[in-house]
C-alpha cells in the first residue's frame, strides 16, 4: 500500500514538473513572436533622416529662385540640436513677404511620427514643381502661392529621430528624454492623473530644450497667420485649446472652425475628427506648441494635424501604430494630405480677409523673446554679418538691466533720505 501511495506521488510530481516547463516553454515562444511582430522600419518606403534633409538640400540648391534654406543651432546645459528651416516665397523682397500671408508649418516633432516628415519633403517638392497635384491646374496654383510666404520644419526632433533609428521605435522624447511638445509655456509643468513621465516629460522648465528655444524665436520673429503642427497616431484636425476642454470663442472660433470643416469634408470625408486637442483627443496636454502660438503668439489661426494612426497595433508596435507600412497606404497618405495642405493654402486668405496683414499679440512678449525673434529674423536676412549685431544686442541688454537696477537702487535711497529727514526730531535754536 505504502508503494503504490509512493508511486502515485512520484508520478503526480513529475507530471507537474513537465505541465511548468511546458508553460514556460509556451510563455517563451509567444514572447518570441511578440518581439519577432514589432514592425521594424521599411526603408524601402521611408527615407532615414539623413538621407530626408540630403534630399530637402538638393531640392534647394536645384531651385533656388523659389526655395532657401538655413540651419539653427542652440544648445543648454550640454545638449545641443539644429533645426532646418526651409522657406518658400516668390518674392524676395522684405517688404513683399511681410504684405503676404504667413504660415508655418512644423514636422516631425516626435520622433516616431516618420510618416510626417515624408509629408514635409513631398509638400516642398509640389512647392519647387519637381512633384504636381493632380486635383489643381498649374495656373491656379501659381496664383494661389503669389500670396504666400511658408515656412517648413521638416525634422523639428532630429536627435528623437535619431534615437528611433537606432532601435527604440516607441520613441518621441527629444535626445535627452523630453517631449518637445510639453515644454512651451501656456500650462507648462502641470500633470493630470494618467500622466505618464516617460512619454510627457516636460522638462526642467519651459523652453529648456534647444528645440523649443529654436521654435520659439522662429514664430516670434516671422509673426505667422497659419500655423500646423503636423503629428500621426490617429486622423484628426485640432484647434487650441489643448490643455482645457475649450475652444476660443466669437470670430476666431468661426474661422478656424470653418476652414477644418472644408478640408474634413473635402479630404477626409467627414472621418476626421474635429475640435480642441482637451476635448476631442480624451486627455489634456499642458505646454504645447499650438496652445503657445495661438495664446503667446498671437497666430490666428493655429492647429494640430493627426495624419495617420494604425489602431489595430498593438501598443509595444509603434512603427505601426504611427506610420503606414504598405506602399499603397504610404502613397495614400501622402497624397490625400499634400493635397489637404495646398486647399488650406486656397482658403487662408479668403479665411482672414483683409485684415491678414495685421497680426495683434493678445499677451506681452517679453523683451529677451522679441530680441531674440528679432536678431534671427535679421540674421535670416543678413546672415554672417548679424554676428557682430547680435554681440553688440546683448551688450545693450546688460547695460539695461544695469541701468534699470541701478535706477532702482538709487530711487531706494532718495526715498529712505527722506524718510529719515522727515522722523528727524527738530531742534530749538534758543536755548531753554
Amino acid at each position: 500500500m505504502a508503494l503504490s501511495v509512493f508511486l502515485l506521488l512520484s508520478i503526480s510530481i513529475c507530471f507537474l514538473v513537465f505541465f511548468q516547463d511546458l508553460l514556460l516553454s509556451v510563455n517563451a515562444q509567444s514572447f518570441n513572436l511578440t518581439q519577432n511582430s514589432v514592425t521594424p522600419i521599411n526603408y524601402d518606403l521611408y527615407h532615414s533622416s539623413g538621407n530626408l534633409m540630403g534630399e530637402i538640400r538638393a531640392l534647394v540648391h536645384r531651385h533656388p529662385n523659389k526655395l532657401t534654406m538655413e540651419t539653427f543651432k542652440a544648445a543648454n546645459k550640454g545638449y545641443g540640436s539644429e533645426i532646418t528651416v526651409v522657406t518658400f516665397g516668390k518674392e524676395n523682397e522684405e517688404s513683399n513677404k511681410r504684405s503676404k500671408i504667413r504660415i508655418l508649418l512644423s514636422f516631425g516633432q516626435h520622433g516616431r511620427e516618420l510618416i510626417t516628415t515624408e509629408l514635409a519633403l513631398r509638400i516642398l517638392s509640389i512647392l519647387s514643381e519637381e512633384k504636381l497635384l493632380p486635383s489643381m491646374d498649374h495656373a491656379s496654383l501659381d496664383s494661389v502661392l503669389d500670396k504666400l510666404v511658408i515656412k517648413v520644419v521638416p525634422m523639428e526632433n532630429l536627435n528623437g529621430r535619431k534615437v528611433v533609428e537606432a532601435g527604440d521605435l516607441c520613441e518621441r522624447r527629444n535626445g535627452r528624454g523630453v517631449d518637445l511638445n510639453r515644454n512651451w509655456s501656456v500650462d507648462w509643468g502641470k500633470k493630470e492623473k494618467d500622466y505618464d513621465p516617460y512619454e510627457e516629460n516636460p522638462g526642467i522648465a519651459p523652453f529648456s530644450e534647444p528645440e523649443s528655444q529654436i521654435m520659439r524665436k522662429l514664430a516670434i520673429s516671422f509673426e505667422p497667420h497659419l500655423w500646423v503642427n503636423v503629428h500621426s497616431g490617429m486622423e484628426a484636425l485640432f484647434m487650441p485649446y489643448d490643455h482645457k476642454n475649450t475652444t476660443p470663442d466669437g470670430l476666431p472660433l468661426k474661422r478656424m472652425k470653418a476652414l477644418l470643416e472644408e478640408v474634413n469634408h473635402l479630404h477626409c470625408q467627414e472621418r476626421c475628427m474635429i475640435g480642441s486637442g482637451g476635448g476631442s483627443v480624451g486627455y489634456f496636454a499642458h505646454g504645447t506648441a499650438t496652445d503657445f502660438m495661438y495664446d503667446v503668439v498671437g497666430v490666428p489661426m493655429a492647429f494640430t494635424f493627426e495624419i495617420y494612426g494604425d489602431g489595430t497595433a498593438s501598443s509595444r508596435d509603434c512603427f505601426k501604430m504611427f506610420n503606414p507600412t504598405e506602399p499603397a497606404a504610404y502613397n495614400r497618405v501622402l497624397s490625400e494630405w499634400s493635397a489637404t495642405f495646398f486647399t488650406i493654402f486656397k482658403l487662408v486668405p479668403h479665411q482672414l480677409g483683409a485684415k491678414a496683414s495685421i497680426l495683434k499679440l493678445e499677451k506681452l512678449v517679453s523683451i529677451d523673446e522679441y530680441l531674440d525673434g528679432y536678431l534671427m529674423e535679421r540674421r535670416n536676412r543678413y546672415g554672417k554679418k548679424m554676428e557682430v549685431l547680435e554681440l553688440g544686442m546683448q551688450e545693450i541688454r546688460t547695460y539695461f538691466r544695469l541701468f534699470l537696477l541701478s535706477s532702482v537702487l538709487l530711487l531706494f535711497m532718495f526715498c529712505s533720505r527722506i524718510s529719515k529727514s522727515k522722523c528727524r526730531p527738530i531742534v530749538s535754536a534758543i536755548p531753554l
